[in-house]
């Protein structure tokens, strides 16, 4: 089966993750400015610590909160994982649960590390302001979690055909 393609996804989506949270919050210095324009108001660096999920629903800041939703997003790669292993997936669905896991687990490192996830890209537009800071690892989620229900179907289908 692709074990690798999905495991190599993975890998560079938590990688790329860490990497740029990095860059961004630690060696530019936005932990200590809280805001960077880069292409406003397309694109800016706001500083965020992400306690509950999103939108930060669940945000108290208790230490309980913290260890549910790491228990949560670990629980979430593990069926992901399971799901993807003991069907029959496309490539596309491979590199799709990679990306969820991957982004996933960046997160999970995040709590881990700092008792939070740290956020820092804030995107508006057309007279829209958009209060709310996320980052790349909540991109691969939402674009894991999309192809998984995108290419779930050529999966069904290719089974369907197969004699």
């Amino acid at each position: 089966m692709g074990v690798s393609r999905l495991f190599w996804a993975g890998f560079w989506a938590f990688l790329l993750d860490q990497a740029s949270k990095y860059l961004v919050v630690h060696w530019m210095g936005l932990a200590r400015l809280h805001s960077i324009d880069v292409l406003p108001p397309l694109l800016n660096f706001r500083y965020g610590e992400n306690r509950g999920i999103n939108f930060g629903l669940l945000d108290n800041n208790s230490l309980l909160a913290r260890w549910v939703l790491i228990g949560f997003s670990v629980a979430v790669c593990v069926t992901v994982l399971t799901w993807v292993m003991r069907s029959q997936p496309t490539r596309r669905m491979q590199l799709s649960a990679g990306l969820l896991v991957g982004g996933a687990l960046g997160n999970v490192v995040d709590r881990l590390l700092y008792g939070y996830v740290l956020d820092f890209l804030n995107m508006s537009c057309c007279g829209f302001d958009n209060p709310f800071v996320f980052n790349v690892g909540d991109v691969f989620i939402f674009m894991g979690a999309a192809g998984l229900i995108l290419f779930e179907g050529q999966s069904s289908r290719q089974r369907k055909k197969a004699p």
